[in-house]
């Protein structure tokens, strides 16, 4: 078995399924993690907010822009369309960076109104979506085989020794798509694996004595 996989296996086994995205049930103002499919418009479209308002911030400040967008029930294309920039801005303040998040979620939706193919090329043409963020929305809101490549990724990865830092994104994607099945509901778990473990042990400091994934690590 590759390393890898049994990565994946070591992650899973001790955490579990993540049930990853997490989607904000409008009806109750707070975040769950649902595992489900998004099986509605609205649900795909959430994702697709949420995918730009991760960007360069931690999730608990993404979950306060989406439950003050639930709130004032806002999670609507045409809603979104008509609310200034500016508004919207303040509204999303809590993940950072709100002005230029604001500009990206109108670029957006001008891109989802033009029913153009959502392709990653498509995505990646819109301006300010990256490949992190065009295929956090293929993966989670399209059920499309790409794997998501973040910072905490990047960080475990060159930390066993699969990886360095100088290394591109789509070499790291690259790496993970050669050595698993194309399986979208293993590549979700799996991003959300890396990510719960970044959280409990592979930190900026990280606490390496009871890391589960110690024996594989080259920094120890």
């Amino acid at each position: 078995m590759n390393k890898i996989k049994r990565i994946y296996d070591i992650l899973y086994k001790n955490y579990g399924p993540q049930g990853w995205w997490p989607l904000t049930e409008r009806y109750k103002f707070i975040p769950e993690h649902k595992g489900k499919k998004p099986s509605t418009r609205q649900r795909k479209f959430e994702i697709i907010i949420g995918a730009i308002l991760t960007q360069n911030t931690a999730w608990k400040n993404v979950e306060k822009a989406l439950v003050e967008l639930n709130k004032r029930k806002l999670l609507d294309v045409n809603k979104l369309k008509s609310l200034p920039a500016k508004k919207l801005g303040e509204i999303i303040r809590s993940s950072g960076y709100y002005n230029q998040k604001a500009k990206k979620i109108k670029a957006m939706i001008k891109f989802l109104e033009s029913k153009k193919p959502v392709t990653r090329e498509n995505l990646l043409s819109i301006w300010g979506v990256g490949p992190e963020t065009a295929d956090s929305i293929l993966l989670y809101a399209y059920e499309q085989p790409f794997f998501v490549i973040d910072a905490y990724t990047k960080r475990i990865f060159t930390r066993i020794g699969l990886a360095h830092k100088k290394n591109l994104y789509n070499e790291l994607q690259e790496m993970f798509h050669k050595n698993l099945r194309k399986d979208v509901k293993v590549f979700k778990e799996y991003h959300a694996l890396l990510v719960e473990h970044a959280k409990r042990y592979c930190r900026t400091k990280p606490l390496c004595k009871k890391c589960i994934l110690k024996k594989f690590c080259a920094k120890k």
